[in-house]
């Protein structure tokens, strides 16, 4: 299950991180129903990461193919593109909350089928890929319902720290969901595994039916194409929403090639077995979690247009050397670093566009931009593994050395690209407009690393 909490209906634009002053997490979590659900969703986090786990780990075991665990990637993110708008406006036209646990109690289905699947020996790569396929379908669905459910639970103020605890609760889970995969699927196989994912789905839904009904956003007469043109000039005219859409393209496509082709880096490269494969995602979580913990500390007037791109700069950078690794120990502890970076940008980014977009089309904007970031993963995973095989080939080596030279080239992109944005930054990323404080800016490397720009006088 995916699941970031976003913002709440009034926020429809703020300035720099200054606007929304550092409050301690435990006062987040004293608001019941955030408590709830943020429990409900680390439980439901959990079983997600081990069946992750044993799903690619089956595929990368059956097939040794870059391209099958690509092609893994295109069904289950490939609905997104599909389905991502329809589901959009579909959020803004229902009760939220009845459709967020219609999803929930469709995507329960489809792991206990894959629970039976696998222990009746049917779980072949062409059914992991059929399961991963409709499970696509009902996330695309539940991924807006969630975005703009969870903003009624905290105050206006509160929502930076909010959505940084719900990323963290997620991160949480990528530590602790490998590592009990790795063992468990080695003592008992990945039936319980998938098992466990599908009962893991009790708590969130027991905690999202506890809250309010969540009542249209969009009410009279409904123009589908009107609609969704109005979400597509709203990111296509406002420069900061369409900067932070360029970002996230650039996280997605640049950086998701390396998480799906890591079972091949444990067991080609490393030549390791699936408890190294639970422990290089911890490591990745462990990372985000410590990334989360600092991104609350930052200073207060350090921008967010200054954030993203020096942690997509440093989430290439440690991406990078991890493919030119073959240590598994120095392997994950630049994973570490990655996962530390890769929480900076992606909770910087996520927050900037629900601060940036109107509720009234909150789940259209939403929906662009979840189809923006799953729509490109697989794109990512795909040609990522293309190019690799073409260069092993090229280079006359195996299936290691193609992962390690498609994820590679992409990470090194990731790393020129956060270079050439932190040089030449947008400050409509924090809605500042020509002659706010802050806006003018000096293009430079060392003046995007230290923001001096905006440091108080």
């Amino acid at each position: 299950m995916v699941q970031h909490l976003q913002v709440d209906p009034s926020a429809s634009q703020v300035g720099l991180p200054s606007d929304a002053p550092g409050l301690p997490w435990r006062g987040v979590l004293r608001h019941v129903g955030f408590r709830r659900v943020w429990l409900g969703a680390m439980g439901s986090s959990i079983g997600t990461w081990m069946e992750g786990v044993g799903v690619q780990w089956l595929m990368a075991e059956q097939t040794s193919s870059t391209m099958m665990l690509g092609a893994l990637a295109v069904a289950q993110l490939g609905p997104m593109l599909i389905f991502g708008l329809p589901a959009g406006l579909l959020v803004d036209w229902v009760d939220r909350r009845k459709m967020l646990l219609i999803t929930q109690v469709a995507m329960m289905a489809i792991a206990a089928l894959l629970a039976v699947a696998h222990a009746f020996g049917w779980a072949t790569p062409p059914v992991l890929i059929g399961l991963g396929f409709v499970n696509g379908i009902a996330m695309a669905f539940n991924t807006p319902a969630w975005q703009t459910l969870s903003p009624r639970l905290v105050p206006r103020e509160e929502l930076p720290q909010a959505i940084a605890l719900m990323a963290m609760q997620f991160n949480l889970a990528r530590v602790a969901g490998p590592a009990l995969a790795g063992v468990l699927m080695a003592k008992w196989g990945a039936t319980l595994l998938f098992t466990l994912n599908a009962l893991s789905f009790v708590g969130v839904m027991w905690a999202v039916h506890s809250t309010a009904p969540a009542p249209p956003a969009s009410t009279g007469a409904h123009k589908p194409w009107r609609e969704v043109g109005e979400a597509l000039r709203f990111v296509r005219e406002h420069v900061g929403a369409r900067q932070v859409m360029l970002g996230l393209l650039l996280l997605s496509m640049l950086a998701a090639p390396l998480q799906r082709m890591l079972p091949l880096f444990v067991s080609e490269v490393y030549h390791a077995e699936e408890a190294t494969y639970g422990v290089m995602l911890s490591a990745v979580g462990a990372g985000a979690v410590l990334g989360g913990l600092t991104l609350g500390r930052l200073p207060s007037w350090y921008p967010r247009h200054h954030i993203i791109p020096l942690a997509l700069l440093m989430s290439g950078a440690s991406m990078t050397l991890y493919c030119a690794l073959t240590e598994p120990a120095w392997a994950a502890a630049c994973l570490l670093v990655s996962g530390f970076f890769w929480i900076w940008a992606f909770s910087s980014l996520m927050t900037s566009v629900q601060l940036l977009t109107p509720d009234v089309m909150r789940g259209r904007v939403l929906s662009l931009f979840n189809m923006a970031m799953f729509g490109a993963m697989p794109v990512g995973s795909v040609l990522s593994a293309l190019l690799g095989d073409w260069l092993a080939v090229k280079l006359g080596g195996g299936p290691g050395l193609a992962v390690q030279l498609g994820v590679g080239v992409f990470t090194l992109i990731l790393l020129l690209a956060g270079a050439v944005l932190l040089i030449w930054r947008t400050p409509e990323i924090d809605d500042l407009k020509p002659g706010d404080r802050g806006h003018a800016r000096r293009p430079g490397l060392w003046a995007g690393i230290t923001a001096a720009g905006h440091r108080p006088g």
